[in-house]
């Protein structure tokens, strides 16, 4: 009986394909929409994550304030004798990277670039898993006297010397010549949003005393030793701080210690909350499409009412007639939620390679779209179905 019925319900969907396409056009949307949405987030949320995970997972990162940016709040920025202190009182720390950075125009022959300078030691590459692409870091001699020799990132190679190997040659910032020593391997885009690859890195002493004209250091990155607990890292890090920075018992910290994990956490969790709310926004198509489905379905039962009739007087059940028109609005549904995954497995590829974000196939969101989209024809089929099961035989063979 079953299969039975589910023919009859094809006969009846082949009649009129074109109004069996549009019916379902809803679904397709809804479902496709959905899916997309997820796919696409999910992405960028893998994205993010190996992108704080280039950072290095052991990495923890000091700011004066509570709040990115040199100074923040009015708070002192930290000295020399901080990095020492650290690196001596501290002996889970394997690196201490000493950072003040400046915004500045690099020259080389008739190119030029605005580009952040970044002024620390050999550990900062260390610390932030840099790598070098050709050349090498600085000497402990250029370090000491403040040598004018840089290390820069693949943007400012592109920007300035094209194709051509940037190692050997020297390029202007602002009144200086500095001599390119290393070239860094590429990382592309940060979790929020900057070009890593857009810096120039100088000995600490160069830039403090050519381009900021100060001893201050507006941020510390520090990388603990392999297995050393991070948190136990951090809450001694605090502790020395506080100390150094003479903050009392009762007094708020004036600066802000972060690790890779916190930063990933929160960021991972945006990612995740904005997929949730673009998916419920796109699940609400599925609603509309089930609502025609059960407006077609309706008209259906009107323009069939002398076959109902027919099939009902010549000894067919109700159930059977319900069944009918339920397994019609089901197949339809079902229909539209396979177009649906399809359309958007392809749109997803496509849109994940323009965003630059990974494809993730989702098996558990593409099987949940689709028994949703079953169970909006079965719940906007039913009432149809129901209607037409409930038609007199009589009154239904009189109908023109």
């Amino acid at each position: 009986m079953f299969w039975n019925t589910l023919l009859l319900a094809l006969r009846a969907i082949r009649r009129n394909l074109m109004r069996s396409f549009l019916t379902i056009l809803g679904i397709v949307i809804g479902v496709a929409a959905v899916i997309t949405m997820v796919t696409l987030g999910n992405g960028a949320t893998k994205s993010v994550s190996d992108q704080i995970s280039s950072m290095g997972s052991n990495m923890l990162i000091v700011i004066p304030g509570q709040r990115f940016g040199p100074g923040s709040e009015g708070a002192p920025s930290f000295k020399s004798a901080d990095v020492d202190a650290i690196r001596n009182q501290i002996t889970a720390v394997e690196r201490v990277a000493p950072m003040v950075n400046k915004t500045v125009t690099a020259v080389y022959q008739a190119n030029n670039w605005s580009t952040v300078v970044y002024g620390s030691s050999n550990d900062y590459f260390q610390a932030g898993n840099w790598e070098l692409a050709d050349g090498r870091s600085f000497s402990e001699t250029e370090e000491r006297a403040g040598k004018a020799v840089c290390v820069i990132g693949e943007t400012v190679r592109e920007k300035l010397f094209s194709r051509q190997n940037p190692v050997g040659s020297e390029i202007r910032i602002k009144q200086f010549a500095c001599e390119v020593v290393g070239l860094l391997r590429s990382k592309g885009q940060s979790a929020m949003g900057s070009d890593q690859d857009d810096v120039v890195v100088m000995p600490l002493r160069t830039v403090q005393r050519r381009l900021t004209g100060s001893q201050d250091i507006n941020r510390l990155t520090v990388s603990a030793k392999n297995g050393a607990s991070i948190d136990a890292v951090k809450n001694q890090l605090t502790l020395l701080m506080r100390e150094r920075r003479n903050i009392g018992e009762s007094e708020e910290d004036d600066f802000r210690v972060m690790d890779t994990r916190q930063i990933a956490e929160t960021l991972t969790s945006t990612t995740k909350i904005l997929t949730m709310l673009l998916g419920a926004v796109a699940a609400v198509s599925l609603l509309v499409g089930g609502i025609g489905i059960m407006n077609i379905m309706l008209v259906s039962v009107t323009e069939r009412t002398r076959e109902i009739g027919i099939r009902l007087a010549i000894g067919a059940l109700e159930r059977e007639v319900l069944l009918q028109f339920l397994i019609e609005a089901v197949v339809l549904s079902s229909i539209g939620g396979l177009i649906g995954i399809a359309l958007a497995t392809g749109a997803s590829i496509v849109l994940a390679g323009l965003m630059n974000v990974p494809y993730l196939f989702d098996p558990g969101i593409n099987l949940l779209s689709f028994l949703f989209s079953a169970a909006i024809g079965v719940i906007f089929g039913y009432f149809p179905a129901r209607r037409a099961a409930g038609l007199n035989p009589i009154d239904a063979l009189r109908h023109e």
